[in-house]
């Protein structure tokens, strides 16, 4: 597998923010109840993405004891280092690395608020370098 393939792709994302916003193992029975309320994914489709998430090693699972057919799925990464990563692909794929070249590109089209403003003001101070 290539390395873009170890993170989650548009449709896999839905599954894993269900499963980062319940913080606890969930049965794919369990997802595909809440993922049916967010979007028009069929359940075997969900099946298959669970499946596909399993692969690429985003999730963990473990076997129910009272019943072996129903596997109960945790996440085996973090939100935010998933973000990171397709922050990474982001910037590689569209601005050739250049991060500041992604920046100001997200920057020109956005409408920041004062606060905005001081915020990515106070983030960028912090990325300065030591004199």
């Amino acid at each position: 597998m290539s390395r873009e393939e170890f993170t989650p792709s548009e449709s896999e994302w839905l599954i894993m923010e269900i499963l980062w916003e319940h913080k606890g193992s969930m049965t794919s029975k369990e997802i595909i109840s809440i993922l049916e309320t967010k979007s028009d994914m069929t359940p075997k489709m969900a099946r298959v993405l669970i499946n596909r998430l399993v692969e690429k090693g985003m999730l963990k699972y473990t076997g129910d004891p009272n019943d072996k057919r129903v596997y109960h799925y945790t996440p085996a990464k973090k939100k935010k280092d998933c973000i990171n990563e397709k922050s990474r692909r982001f910037v590689t794929n569209f601005f050739n690395g250049n991060r500041t070249n992604a920046i100001a590109a997200l920057i020109q089209d956005a409408e920041l608020t004062n606060e905005d403003f001081i915020y990515l003001e106070s983030l960028l101070h912090n990325k300065l370098p030591l004199d």
